[in-house]
């Protein structure tokens, strides 16, 4: 099963991923994700899974620390992943249902997490982090969105370039159900001589900082709540058995 089924962004307009959201813009961050295992993890962490690595963003600056490996659903994100970070593994898969015989003193689930549309699909993924981290190892993770602050018909518009290629972005929220939304975008693209427009819509899920609590101790980890920024609670969780 398609854990985000049409969404172009990761497929024919992957090639844009790199310049509407780029690798530097990623950095503060990163160092965020860092600061959290570091101070939260039983065991020198040394590795490193990123669930949900896309094009490989936060992999620029997790691999200055770490040996990192990727794990993604989207051939075109890996695709992008693999030019910009050579030197990491970056593995095929589903988030929900992977597994493979390697663990790891840390998992990271970023953004990607927001495409999990029901509870199930979220403890299912925080099952999968657990199976792959060593004892003591740290699961750092975030709700980017809850329902409580969710903000009915909210619209953002960025503009990017590089080389000569200019990107204009519009993105629109709308509640669909109690724990769904759906982000419509709109590009508008400047590239070889062409101006021209994409559009595409991405069902995304929000649940309550109380219940994704709740998922990951249902999955077996011990759970921290801190602040990953005025709005957004990160989730720092160790694997204790």
């Amino acid at each position: 099963m398609k854990q985000f089924p049409g969404c172009r962004m990761y497929e024919d307009l992957a090639w844009t991923w790199p310049i509407i959201s780029p690798p530097e813009d990623y950095e503060e961050e990163a160092g965020q994700f860092i600061e959290a295992i570091e101070a939260h993890a039983k065991i020198p962490v040394k590795t490193i899974l990123d669930m949900g690595s896309g094009g490989g963003h936060n992999d620029v600056h997790l691999k200055k620390h770490y040996k990192v490996t990727g794990l993604d659903l989207s051939p075109r994100m890996i695709e992008n992943a693999r030019r910009l970070n050579p030197g990491v593994e970056y593995l095929e898969g589903d988030m929900r249902t992977t597994r493979f015989e390697k663990q790891f003193d840390a998992v990271l689930l970023a953004d990607a997490v927001m495409y999990l549309l029901t509870e199930e699909d979220l403890l299912a993924a925080f099952q999968t982090a657990y199976h792959h981290l060593n004892q003591g190892g740290a699961l750092c993770t975030y709700a980017e969105m809850t329902p409580d602050k969710f903000q009915e018909n909210m619209t953002d518009i960025s503009f990017r370039s590089r080389g000569g290629t200019r990107i204009t972005l519009m993105e629109n929220q709308r509640r669909t159900g109690p724990n769904t939304f759906r982000s419509t975008f709109l590009y508008m693209i400047e590239k070889d001589g062409r101006q021209y427009i994409e559009a595409e819509a991405h069902d995304l899920g929000m649940f309550s900082t109380g219940r994704w609590a709740a998922l990951l101790g249902q999955a077996g980890f011990l759970v921290h709540v801190v602040e990953f920024d005025e709005t957004i609670p990160m989730f720092v969780c160790v694997k204790e058995k």
